[in-house]
């Protein structure tokens, strides 16, 4: 059964057939939620209220087709929504044991550190918005539909973004932690 079909059936109050839709879509979900707002339980509470707010919502959606996005741009909402609701929280980290990283591991663990870093230095809205195309691939029009944006709206805040991201990633990294040091305490 295609996801079209899933969809309208879905939107006729069909439990199994959203099921079948939640399931598909949760791990991606997830997987642009925890970048945007950077915490893990605060990502799974967004992607449960998304689909909360979908299957309430799926009745009503116009174009089956264009499910994905419109699923995309409820996580989004949700996001932001975790986003100010809990502005002040600590970030929380999960402590594990790891092994002994190769030269190459450690390598691409640090960029990936800095970027994080980097994003972490963006309002939330912009930070949506290099997840939906640089993570997830989504080309800048649908990213714009899915952030309810004007294309050249979209445009200007994906320059603003890639700007600011660019000027952290120049800094210094002893000196971006000494700064984030400074505004954590």
């Amino acid at each position: 059964m295609d996801q079209r079909e899933l969809v309208v059936r879905a939107g006729r109050g069909d439990h199994d057939a959203f099921a079948v839709l939640a399931t598909a879509a949760s791990s991606r979900l997830d997987g642009a939620a925890r970048p945007i707002l950077r915490d893990r339980e605060l990502a799974r509470d967004a992607v449960q209220n998304t689909l909360v707010r979908a299957w309430r919502d799926v009745p009503g959606l116009r174009d089956p087709d264009r499910f994905d996005a419109w699923l995309h741009r409820l996580l989004v909402n949700a996001c932001l929504d975790e986003f100010r609701r809990r502005r002040r929280r600590a970030i929380e980290v999960d402590v594990t044991t790891i092994d002994a990283p190769t030269v190459d591991e450690t390598h691409r663990l640090a960029d990936r550190d800095l970027v994080e870093r980097a994003l972490a230095h963006l309002d939330p809205p912009h930070r949506a918005l290099v997840v939906l195309h640089y993570f997830l691939g989504y080309p800048l029009p649908d990213a714009a539909v899915v952030l309810g944006l004007s294309l050249p709206a979209a445009k200007s805040r994906l320059h603003r973004a890639m700007t600011a991201l660019r000027l952290v990633l120049m800094t210094d990294p002893i000196e971006l932690r000494i700064a984030e040091q400074g505004t954590t305490r």
